[in-house]
């Protein structure tokens, strides 16, 4: 009886089993027989970058400075004689050429004294050539052997020579007395821009005020006034001796190029106090973008390094072992690797060893990558800057 049960119950399973096959083939469907093993690996994604290209270029090499502008000259319009203010020719701000004729004082007084000093010309004029004509006369009987004494003959002398003093005296009397009138009209003696008008027509001026009149600033060309330090003197001095050196003056937030000279004063003296060197650059100021008083940061360029490497500054990345960079590979994998750094300058860094122009580097998004990972690039820039 039991033998039999199990057989029944074998057989209901077999039975089961067939049933389980036959009905997909029933309905005209084979089931396939997929194995897990053959099923191709899901792809990684990349991590996305925005990646950029080592880029060769010429690089100035620089020390930065920071100097203050000065006037090229600066002059007070002072007055050289007393009177009244009766006339003022120019407008505060004003472009004045050398020569320009500023303010006029009253001249009657001063033209008065100077014809009263040509008076006086030629009233010893005329007595000297009197005297003179005596002292002849005199000479001329002495000559002939007529009766004219030593004495009167050295009177005569005498009396020519005190007309030629009085006449001597008067020559500069009258000078000086020209001089004080034209004293009384005041002109520019340099060209430059006039400042704020400090007297009025119709007031008293003085030579002796210590105010002045107007102040004229030459501003073209115009001069920066900076300072560096010592250690950067030999450099200096060995780039000078190759030829003159180009100075930019820049804005002081450093974003705007105002203009560039040249350096002309590398002061014979260091500073012992501070341990710097006195330098002064020329600006030739055509567009007056530089301006007396005004700081401005400056960038002394000693010499120009050819070809180098460069890339965007946000690419090199610090580390504990110094500055590397992602260098993205032809997989699409990066490597960390190593650089050296020259300099960083305007949003470029300047690679002194460990990349060559040309290899593509990871500009932005580094933050989730390490060393042989797989990155996607997305927006990437041409050139060097990405």
């Amino acid at each position: 009886m039991k033998k039999l049960v199990i057989a029944l119950a074998c057989g209901a399973v077999a039975a089961a089993g067939l049933a389980a096959v036959a009905v997909p083939r029933l309905h005209g469907y084979v089931w396939p027989d997929v194995k897990a093993a053959d099923a191709p690996p899901p792809a990684v994604p990349g991590i996305p970058v925005t990646g950029g290209v080592v880029e060769a270029k010429d690089v100035p090499v620089f020390v930065n400075g920071i100097g203050t502008v000065q006037a090229f000259n600066m002059v007070q319009i002072k007055s050289r004689v007393d009177g009244q203010l009766v006339a003022v020719n120019f407008t505060e701000g004003q472009e004045v050429r050398a020569g320009d004729q500023l303010v006029q004082i009253d001249p009657r007084s001063y033209k008065a004294a100077l014809d009263q000093a040509t008076a006086n010309l030629e009233k010893d004029q005329a007595n000297l050539a009197n005297a003179q004509l005596n002292l002849n006369r005199d000479a001329q009987i002495i000559k002939n052997n007529l009766a004219v004494s030593q004495q009167q003959y050295d009177t005569d002398k005498t009396a020519v020579a005190m007309s030629q003093g009085s006449v001597d005296s008067d020559k500069a009397q009258v000078e000086l007395a020209r001089v004080n009138l034209d004293y009384t009209s005041i002109t520019a003696p340099i060209d430059g821009r006039l400042g704020a008008r400090l007297v009025d027509v119709g007031n008293i001026v003085h030579a002796s005020d210590p105010n002045p009149l107007v102040t004229i600033t030459q501003l073209k060309p115009i001069f920066v006034s900076f300072t560096l330090a010592q250690e950067n003197l030999d450099a200096i001095r060995d780039a000078k001796a190759k030829g003159p050196l180009e100075v930019k003056a820049f804005s002081g937030d450093n974003n705007r190029e105002l203009s560039t000279g040249r350096l002309t004063l590398v002061d014979n003296a260091i500073d012992q106090s501070t341990g710097t060197i006195h330098l002064k650059a020329t600006f030739a100021n055509d567009d007056e973008r530089l301006w007396p008083g005004e700081f401005v940061n400056l960038r002394l360029i000693l010499s120009i390094r050819k070809d180098a490497p460069t890339v965007p500054q946000q690419t090199v990345q610090v580390g504990p072992n110094g500055y590397y960079v992602y260098v993205i590979k032809a997989d699409n994998t990066v490597e960390r690797r190593p650089v050296d750094v020259a300099s960083m300058q305007d949003g470029m860094a300047v690679i002194e060893k460990g990349l060559a122009p040309g290899e593509k580097v990871v500009v932005d998004g580094q933050y989730r990558l390490t060393d042989g990972a797989r990155v996607r690039l997305t927006n990437p820039q041409p050139g060097a800057s990405g």
